[in-house]
């Protein structure tokens, strides 16, 4: 007797049906995740190395007798150059650079990052510093660059304040207006209207975006009543914002902001030799984290054969040398000063 069976009834789905057990699927989606994490590590660790390849460097850190001996902490020096060669005349006109032959660094400034835990000291070296340039006499410190370049240039802040410079860095006009239009601008406060036509600046008074070309004539005008001395702390004051911005996680955590900022910044700044990507990442935190600020102590401002010179005030730019190279914290009346 035939007995009746119901349709499926018994019915075991074979391999080819059967579903993927969820500890296979596991296993599986793990193995995707470490291979896009393994892509991304060789993405990371690739363009790295690509751009520590293209930055560009120089020798400026050579030994010589009488080079101060190393101390605590790590000093750069950093400087602006007015280099044009890199411009098209187009660019000279936005910028309002002008067409002057040559290199002479409009900005010199040294960035002392402590060994401990204390804020990184930005002090400003005005160009027209009458120091020993070795080899060439009595002159303007900014007419070393002139002279012999970086490495000349290192060696006359070596000897004029005792500090033995770790770390070079140097950018010209069109890399530091790209850098500021990369990551979209830099916010600062002007406490009056800003105008200076050989700048090519017109500012309004009160908190605003500066583009490139106004940040650059922002930091290279001298139209104010004391000239050079208030250049300088708008260097200082716009370099801090600068690099508060560069590394702030609005703009390292978007692609659009951050991918133009390395590419314009390694593409663009000279370092020494011996200096990676790393060593400007360490410099660009140590900026944008907040730092004491001054100018060397001046004495004077004569004017003498070379033209009208700034003399330091050698007691008060003793005191504030020695305390850096001892890596303390710079004496506050010193930072309180007004250049």
């Amino acid at each position: 007797m035939n007995r009746s069976v119901a349709p499926g009834a018994g019915y075991q789905p074979g391999p080819a049906g059967a579903r993927p057990a969820p500890r296979r699927r596991k296993r599986r989606t793990g193995k995707i995740i470490l291979a896009v994490l393994v892509v991304l590590l060789l993405l990371v660790v690739g363009g790295w190395i690509y751009l520590d390849a293209n930055l560009k460097r120089v020798s400026a850190l050579n030994d010589y007798p009488g080079r101060p001996a190393e101390t605590p902490g790590t000093t750069w020096l950093m400087v602006g150059s007015d280099a044009r060669d890199d411009l098209t005349e187009e660019q000279k006109k936005q910028l309002s650079t002008g067409d002057a032959a040559g290199a002479r660094t409009d900005t010199i400034m040294l960035l002392h990052i402590p060994s401990g835990s204390g804020k990184a000291e930005l002090i400003s070296v005005p160009r027209d510093s009458y120091v020993a340039i070795p080899g060439n006499g009595k002159n303007k410190v900014n007419a070393a660059f002139a002279f012999g370049g970086p490495t000349l240039l290192v060696q006359t802040v070596e000897q004029a304040t005792g500090l033995r410079v770790d770390h070079y860095a140097e950018i010209g006009f069109g890399g530091f207006a790209g850098v500021v239009d990369a990551i979209g601008g830099v916010n600062m406060c002007l406490d009056q209207p800003m105008q200076d036509d050989k700048a090519g600046i017109d500012l309004k008074a009160g908190c605003q975006d500066l583009d490139g070309a106004q940040a650059l004539g922002f930091v290279r005008s001298r139209n104010f009543a004391r000239s050079d001395f208030q250049r300088v702390e708008n260097q200082r004051k716009f370099l801090s914002a600068l690099m508060d911005k560069a590394t702030s996680f609005s703009v390292l955590a978007n692609p659009f902001r951050a991918i133009p900022l390395v590419f314009k910044g390694t593409g663009t700044i000279t370092v020494a030799d011996g200096d990676h990507l790393h060593n400007l990442a360490g410099l660009a935190f140590a900026l944008g984290g907040g730092v004491a600020t001054a100018t060397v102590p001046v004495g004077g401002t004569p004017t003498l054969n070379v033209g009208s010179v700034v003399v330091w005030d050698d007691a008060k730019a003793k005191r504030m040398f020695d305390a850096i190279r001892q890596d303390q914290p710079i004496p506050a009346e010193l930072l309180q000063q007004g250049g």
